[in-house]
């Protein structure tokens, strides 16, 4: 079968949850069902600023055939106005001003619709709900239309105009049961074939130094968060707890902020930002922390945590986020925070109780070796694509 997804960016490079998530499902389609599959998406690799960095046209990237399209210019400043007004109370806001939030959020890209709705895929997957690309590709898409949300409990996914996009799909495919427990509570889709799915863990690959020496820190202990240094995905946070921490328990501990900087987090002795690193070099950090540490709330899955326990890693993770919370109670393979106080407390005894720290670790690695491994997530999700397919050609009975 041919399947195509729609997403607003799509790379090596791309670092955003929902993105990497699309080309890794993308990827194992072809690797070990052979299927044809293609991509449609941008020539953006910036989420907030749309700009046109990789060419626009045809390319193949692991197999996959990939159609970017230029979008228009990118975020301006109607966009933060109407934003900070509607996310005050996002329920309230009309559909005309819902859809002109869509427009001003981006990428818009007519040319990327246009093509979409003429594909000859047996299946089209959008991948996240949030972007230009899925609100409006899905209308006038022949194919069956498979929504994969990516959605957390943020003021957009209240918006009027996402009404339409939710009702539209034929098929949703879920990341976590938390993130369809919330998808169900604020839409009408509970009739609609659907699937919990996730994601599985890519291969290892180890560069064979110490996550110390690859950190600048030689035999520190340390804690580590993957991802994004971001405000909204918590980074900012953490970076304070942690330097109110050091205050109160001096001593060697470190803590390493791994990804691409997009907050300012003012500088101290005790963290250390890597900016974008190697998989070889991210792979051999997460094996020698101590911890690692996910603080975003706003999360419908989040594979870091499953990489820090494919390295039987403990992790500790935000209260709030019921997806990543939801993992820890699942596996017995973590603890969480909902404040600075229960930050103190669990880092503590993690640091100080080594046979905590490996038990923990071991069941998270066993609720990963058990749940998420490709080959049985891509066998059930070609099975799925399958049925919706099966389904729309039997008219929707």
């Amino acid at each position: 079968m041919k399947v195509a997804f729609v997403t607003p960016r799509y790379g090596l490079e791309v670092m955003g949850g929902a993105e990497s998530a699309a080309r890794q499902l993308a990827e194992h389609l072809v690797a070990e069902c052979r299927w044809q599959v293609e991509v449609f998406t941008t020539c953006a690799l910036d989420h907030l600023t749309w700009d046109n960095v990789l060419p626009a046209g045809d390319s193949v990237l692991n197999g996959v055939t990939v159609h970017r399209f230029a979008s228009r210019a990118g975020r301006v400043p109607e966009f933060y106005e109407l934003d900070g007004r509607l996310r005050t109370a996002p329920a309230e806001a009309s559909l005309e001003q819902a859809r002109r939030w869509v427009e001003l959020n981006g990428p818009v890209t007519p040319d990327l619709v246009d093509a979409v709705r003429e594909s000859d895929a047996g299946v089209v997957a959008f991948y996240p709900y949030l972007y230009y690309p899925t609100v409006m590709g899905m209308h006038g898409t022949k194919a069956p239309r498979v929504l994969h949300p990516a959605a957390h409990d943020e003021p957009a996914l209240y918006l009027k105009v996402f009404d339409a996009t939710f009702a539209e799909a034929d098929a949703i495919c879920y990341h976590t049961g938390a993130e369809r427990r919330l998808v169900q509570r604020l839409r009408q889709v509970a009739q609609l074939p659907q699937v919990v799915l996730g994601l599985g863990v890519s291969a290892v690959v180890e560069g064979g130094r110490p996550g110390g020496e690859v950190l600048g820190l030689g035999d520190r202990p340390y804690v580590v968060s993957v991802g994004r240094v971001d405000e909204h995905k918590g980074s900012s946070m953490l970076a304070q707890f942690f330097r109110t921490y050091k205050q109160r328990h001096p001593g060697p501990l470190a803590l390493a902020l791994v990804g691409p900087v997009a907050a300012s987090i003012p500088e101290h002795e005790d963290i250390v930002l890597t900016g974008t690193v190697s998989e070889a070099d991210k792979w051999d950090i997460v094996r020698d922390a101590t911890v690692s540490i996910s603080p975003s709330a706003l999360e419908s899955f989040s594979l870091v945590v499953l990489e820090a326990w494919e390295r039987s890693v403990p992790v500790m993770v935000n209260a709030t986020c019921d997806p990543t919370r939801e993992h820890c109670e699942r596996s017995g393979g973590g603890l969480w925070f909902g404040s600075y106080r229960e930050f103190e407390v669990v880092l503590e005894r993690l640091c100080a109780d080594a046979e905590l720290r490996t038990l923990l670790g071991a069941h998270g690695r066993a609720y990963v070796d058990r749940y998420y491994q490709w080959p049985d997530l891509i066998r059930r999700y070609a099975a799925f694509l399958g049925a919706v397919r099966e389904r729309h050609d039997a008219g929707g009975a």
